[in-house]
Formats: C-alpha cells, sequence, structure tokens
C-alpha cells in the first residue's frame, strides 16, 4: 500500500437530521438488520450530536429488529440495540446523506446507480476509514466531529485511487443466519472501522 497525506485544504437516527451544523452519515448493507445498524450505533455512539447516523438496505427486511446475534455484539460493547425498525433503501435517503458508508464495494455501487450525484460522496466503510488516516490532522481544525467531517470530505475524494485495493481490504462479511463466529468477524471488521475513524474526528480517542 502507499504512503500519502493529504494536506489541508478547506427514521432511526442517533440524532435528528435537519440542520447545517449536523452531517448526516447513512450505512448501507442488504436486510439491514446486522451490519449497517451495527455501523448505525456505533458510529452513533461514538460521534455524538453532532452527527446524525441511520441505515437502510438494499434488499431489507422492513420492520424487522436487529439480528439478535448482532444485537447480543451490541450490548456486550455497550451500545444500545433497541427501538430499530429496518427499512429499504431509497433515492430519497441517499439525496440526504453527507455521507454514505456502504458494507462492500457491490453495495456502494448500488447506491450510486440510484443516485449517480452519489458518487463523490459513497464509500464502503473500511475504504473511508482508510482513506481518512491519510488526511493530516492538521487539516481538519478543532472542531466538532460534524464540522471536523464536512472538511475531510473534500480531501478524501481526493485521495481516492491514490491506492490500490481488493474486495477483501473493502468488504465487510454478511453474517445473516450464520454461525456466531461469522457474526463475531463482521462485527470486528466493523468495530474496527469505526475505531479508525472516530480517533481521526475526535482527537485523544482510542
Amino acid at each position: 500500500m502507499t504512503d500519502f497525506t493529504v494536506a489541508g485544504q478547506a427514521q432511526h437516527t442517533s440524532t435528528q437530521p435537519g440542520s447545517k451544523d449536523v452531517f448526516s452519515i447513512l450505512t448501507v448493507c442488504t436486510g439491514n438488520v446486522c451490519r449497517s445498524p451495527a455501523v448505525e450505533r456505533l458510529l452513533g455512539q461514538k460521534l455524538g450530536p453532532t452527527v446524525s447516523v441511520s441505515s437502510a438496505g438494499t434488499h431489507a427486511l422492513v420492520g424487522y429488529p436487529i439480528s439478535e446475534p448482532m444485537a447480543r455484539l451490541l450490548r456486550s460493547s455497550g451500545v444500545e440495540d433497541g427501538a430499530f425498525a429496518a427499512r429499504r433503501l431509497t433515492e430519497k435517503l441517499v439525496k440526504e446523506a453527507d455521507l454514505v458508508l456502504a458494507l462492500t464495494r457491490a453495495q456502494r455501487s448500488l447506491v450510486v446507480d440510484l443516485w449517480p450525484r452519489a458518487v463523490r460522496c459513497t464509500f464502503t466503510l473500511r475504504e473511508f476509514a482508510r482513506l481518512l488516516q491519510h488526511v493530516d490532522p492538521s487539516a481538519l481544525h478543532d472542531g466538532t466531529p460534524g464540522e471536523r467531517l464536512r472538511i475531510a470530505m473534500p480531501l478524501i475524494v481526493a485521495t481516492r485511487g491514490l491506492v490500490r485495493t481488493s474486495a477483501e481490504d473493502d468488504d465487510v462479511i454478511d453474517p445473516y443466519r450464520l454461525s456466531d463466529e461469522v457474526y463475531a468477524t463482521s462485527f470486528a471488521d466493523i468495530a474496527g472501522a469505526v475505531k479508525t475513524i472516530a480517533a481521526a474526528l475526535i482527537p485523544g480517542d482510542a
């Protein structure tokens, strides 16, 4: 992997969207009962009130709660898993988001198919975490996670294509109806990416 740094340029959500002070993130997986709700809840807890995090599924099990094995992993990490109902991904949801984080490359493509202009703000979760690490922290200035995300977005877009990766680097496995071990692997990949994102946006976060 090439090492580079970018210099400075300038329904169920963790907070309610609508204010310009709130940065909105939409996370996307297939059924919206395992991976994307885990990202929603973990990121929402980490980033706080200046970032709104919601989720949807390309083939959502509409109305379903978070899958129990994933809910159990969230609870064991001290994260609330209740008051959730899966919903289907729509063009409107994509248009309303400042950032879309898909759990696989294929889902990233489906988001862009829904609304081609989303190509500049749609990444896989692990891709976004990786690229954010290469943004010069001094470029983000002091500010809330929402403010720092707004500054980071054009810098991250500028880094795209500078690092060649594979699907293995980007995709998070779908654990639905699989073993607890697969759920644990999926959750670990999600939690690791969330930790990387939080560390870049919240100075001193580990």
